[in-house]
């Protein structure tokens, strides 16, 4: 049978339906050579190949998305201040989180610290700021390289590696399929940023329109990137009803995502016999 590698893109709370993905690939009993994530992509993509199940992937979301009170209490343990440094004038400290907190709150204990333990070949995209150029991480400390893919701007604080300045991959690869050509004979794209949001009159607040903006500068981005070349396969989870931060959602997420198993058990089974 033909090998396959797989990207998992960016699009906060959408990305849950990566899990549906996986579980879809569990089914088909198959494991890719290689996978690349961005952002919440690059978290589910860890998780994957740090050896969990697409079924223990669900769990976890789920008990941590639908459990508000404890999902307060690790947000509140991830800011990146204090309510000292408001008083200090210090207002991006206290209201941004900060990353490498976040993961360390957030992330399942299969996840292991460093690249080297994982069962799969994994390549996290971040950003560098001061390079403006994408900033794939592929070995050394793992939870510090999934908390700069995720680094939204505004909302998480930058993180520091190796003297790099990185923020959130996103902004730079939202959709990774190019890390993998010629690791497998069979490229998987999974984007969840490109799909249409349902239409909403209401005029979007702060945080609503930076996201807006990253989710429209992404797509073009995806957009482009397919033009040059595209993978052996897209799949486009119905997710576009949900917002970035729907992550209390988890549940309605993954019954939309349910769906794209069929799809991808189809399109993918008939790529690898061939």
């Amino acid at each position: 049978m033909r090998t396959f590698a797989l990207a998992l893109g960016g699009g906060g709370a959408r990305g849950l339906a990566h899990v549906a993905v996986i579980e879809a690939l569990d089914e088909m009993k198959v494991k890719p050579a290689a996978v690349a994530g961005t952002s919440i992509g690059a978290l589910v993509g860890a998780a994957y190949a740090a050896g969990m199940p697409g079924k223990d992937i669900r769990r976890h979301v789920i008990a941590v998305a639908h459990n508000r009170a404890e999902t307060m209490r690790r947000l509140l343990a991830a800011r990146a201040g204090t309510l000292a440094d408001l008083f200090a004038g210090g207002l991006g400290q206290a209201t941004q989180i900060d990353a490498e907190k976040f993961c360390a709150q957030f992330l399942p204990d299969a996840v292991s610290a460093d690249f080297s333990a994982l069962s799969i070949p994994l390549t996290v995209m971040a950003t560098d700021v001061h390079r403006r150029l994408e900033a794939p991480i592929s070995s050394g400390p793992l939870h510090a390289a999934l908390a700069a893919s995720i680094a939204i701007p505004g909302l998480f604080r930058p993180v520091l590696i190796d003297g790099r300045v990185l923020i959130d991959g996103g902004t730079t690869n939202p959709l990774p399929f190019d890390q993998l050509r010629g690791r497998a004979d069979v490229v998987v794209a999974v984007d969840v940023l490109s799909v249409p949001p349902a239409a909403r009159g209401e005029i979007p607040g702060a945080w609503e329109s930076v996201s807006a903006t990253l989710t429209i500068m992404g797509g073009a981005i995806i957009a482009a990137k397919l033009a040059q070349g595209a993978p052996d396969l897209v799949v486009r989870p119905n997710v576009g009803i949900f917002r970035t931060l729907d992550f209390y959602r988890a549940s309605a997420i993954l019954r939309a995502a349910e769906a794209v198993k069929a799809e991808v058990k189809e399109r993918l089974g008939a790529l690898l016999a061939a």
